[in-house]
């Protein structure tokens, strides 16, 4: 089994109101990847994926495409220690 890695992850572009935050959680689910999915309040969405290291690396490209009617411009990742998320949310 590989090293469970975390990454906090900053989405800007045309990201909210197009499904990017469900279409996350549900992407992450099929991966098996953990953590949360908010929207912020400057339009950005920020999200943290833990788990296996190939999974959390999935995620964060499927975050420079997100939902099919989303139009991502940047993907900010910043990789932390894994705190032992052991579910997969979305935030308000």
């Amino acid at each position: 089994m590989s090293e469970r890695r975390r990454a906090h992850v900053f989405v800007s572009g045309r990201v909210q109101g197009v499904f990017f935050r469900a279409t996350t959680e549900q992407t992450a689910r099929e991966q098996g990847v953990d953590g949360w999915v908010k929207n912020l309040t400057d339009g950005r969405v920020e999200a943290v994926f833990e788990g296996p290291e190939a999974a959390v690396d999935a995620m964060i490209e499927f975050c420079h495409e997100g939902s099919p009617q989303a139009r991502v411009e940047n993907v900010d990742v910043e990789y932390e220690s894994p705190s032992g998320l052991d579910s997969f949310e979305i935030r308000r």
